[in-house]
């Protein structure tokens, strides 16, 4: 392959890189790879702060356990992340990371917000899906098995959305069932950093 000038060097020091990587028996991501997941960190980050955001209008809107249930779920969006940035490195390639979208500020009812909740968790289940199957196309089956928890999760995730929407069904105008449902969402536990 030939290169010029600067990209020469990049192009040099990327095949030495590769090389190195292969030699030693490193399975190493493609570059086509390494770009979709470096999207991927770039949408977990976006969730976080998304969550941060709902975490934010929970507070206004004199919600503290919805508050404190999205500050949780903020914790968690970051290991998400911070588990593909750190598979990346791993892999000896280059987290790239990219301008984080600003979320919306306001978000309607408990209802509303935990829709728009759902609707975001199944767009994440979507991407996540879409870099299996990129993996598999692209015969990185080490990546591809690394997903698999990224698959589960977002089992787990859309439940629990579910799980809350039913809640906010059941609560209807009811105002001390939205108060002792705000009180349970408050007893969630923050995630282990290792999760």
């Amino acid at each position: 392959m030939s290169y010029t000038g600067k990209d020469r060097k990049i192009g040099i020091l990327r095949e030495k890189s590769d090389w190195i990587q292969q030699s030693e028996g490193k399975i190493m991501l493609n570059e086509k790879m390494e770009e979709a997941l470096n999207e991927q960190i770039n949408r977990e980050l976006y969730s976080s702060y998304l969550y941060l955001s709902m975490a934010a209008y929970s507070s206004s809107i004199g919600l503290p356990g919805f508050a404190h249930w999205f500050k949780v779920q903020v914790k968690e969006e970051t290991i998400h992340g911070m588990k593909i940035f750190n598979y990346v490195n791993m892999q000896g390639r280059r987290v790239r990371l990219k301008e984080i979208k600003e979320p919306p500020m306001e978000f309607g009812t408990p209802m509303e917000m935990f829709q728009k909740t759902l609707q975001h968790e199944q767009f994440i289940t979507r991407s996540i899906n879409d870099l299996v199957e990129l993996a598999l196309s692209e015969k990185d089956e080490t990546t591809a098995s690394f997903l698999q928890w990224y698959v589960e999760e977002q089992v787990e995730e859309e439940e629990n959305d579910n799980e809350i929407i039913d809640k906010l069904k059941i609560v209807g105008e009811n105002k001390d069932a939205l108060s002792a449902l705000d009180a349970e969402l408050a007893k969630r536990l923050p995630p282990d950093d290792e999760e």
